[in-house]
């Protein structure tokens, strides 16, 4: 019998911020009830989904030289509208750049051949963000809509939508939760730490939701494939908060010691020598085996992009992923 690679996991509920229990709960056909009664609850009341459909989540332009986008789960509605749903662990640069550039290919994808109208249906992209923008960063709120206005602040057009998500601005704990928004909120952040069903989520999509995310009741191929994408969200988390660390413990440094140029110099060379090998080390944990390619051009990365490619790990799903990420950067 072969051994398995990582140790059963203590907790009953699988972590909703992982890529494999964010999929497994919303991004298959048996459990699209899930997702439906999620989005229901952010989105407008003139868009409430009776039944949706999956739709393939790797997206190409409409030609040779487009990009490729690659959703976390894109779906659609019975009457038409498209849902762009990521679930987004960490900062990266241009974030809202890259909503937007998403937000495109569902629309492009509605033009038809011959004679047409130009009539769209509805798209919306919808970010769960485990991380605060940095403009938001005094703002308590945590759910924005975002759509077009004109000057007077009167919606220009409707029927393109973003909305996003703030996990960690959520603090209420069980008996705080007055609505189902907040109730599905406390289940994105919390459920992992649940041992029994709390009597405020007794609702029956919450007793569905709880089936399906009990680890106990995996096989043990999917044992195995949730423990692997906890370790690699440990990791990505780790490389975060280590890298803030270094950050803030470099400048103390710098200001106590302003006249030691080459002590940091040197200390700045080892952080960066750390920092790409960790990096190469999750990529490989992730991708497989890294051609020599990659490891040459991570070595010519500064602190600042390794910072960024950090922050894009969990996106990257083939090596042409990565050599996409230094094309752009």
């Amino acid at each position: 019998m072969s051994k398995q690679p990582y140790p059963p996991t203590p907790e009953r509920y699988i972590n909703l911020l992982t890529d494999f229990g964010f999929k497994r709960l919303f991004g298959t056909e048996p459990n699209k009830q899930l997702l439906m009664a999620f989005l229901n609850v952010i989105l407008p009341a003139h868009h409430t989904i009776a039944d949706l459909s999956y739709k393939n989540n790797e997206n190409l332009g409409n030609t040779e030289i487009d990009r490729k986008a690659i959703f976390d789960l894109y779906c659609e509605s019975q009457s038409g509208e498209k849902f762009i749903v990521e679930l987004q662990k960490a900062k990266q640069n241009y974030f809202k750049d890259r909503s937007v550039y998403y937000a495109t290919f569902p629309i492009q994808e509605q033009a038809e051949k011959g004679d047409w109208n130009y009539k769209l249906s509805a798209v919306y992209t919808i970010g769960i963000l485990d991380f605060v923008f940095d403009d938001h960063k005094d703002d308590k709120t945590i759910l924005h809509t975002v759509e077009l206005k004109n000057q007077k602040c009167k919606v220009f057009y409707d029927k393109l939508k973003f909305i996003y998500i703030e996990l960690p601005k959520f603090k209420k704990t069980l008996n705080q939760l007055e609505s189902q928004f907040e109730k599905w909120l406390f289940v994105f952040k919390h459920l992992s730490e649940l041992s029994d069903r709390p009597p405020i989520l007794q609702e029956s999509i919450f007793q569905q939701l709880f089936e399906v995310a009990e680890i106990a009741k995996f096989s043990a191929e999917e044992q195995v494939a949730y423990r692997s994408s906890l370790k690699y969200y440990w990791d990505l988390n780790n490389v975060v908060a280590t890298s803030k660390q270094e950050g803030l413990e470099a400048g103390i440094e710098i200001g106590r010691e302003e006249g030691r140029e080459e002590g940091r110099e040197e200390e700045r060379a080892l952080n960066l020598k750390r920092q790409r090998s960790f990096l190469l080390k999750l990529l490989s944990r992730k991708l497989g085996d890294l051609p020599d390619a990659v490891e040459t051009r991570i070595d010519r990365l500064s602190l600042e992009s390794l910072d960024g490619l950090s922050e894009m790990l969990f996106e990257f799903e083939e090596i042409e992923d990565l050599n996409r990420w230094f094309e752009q950067n």
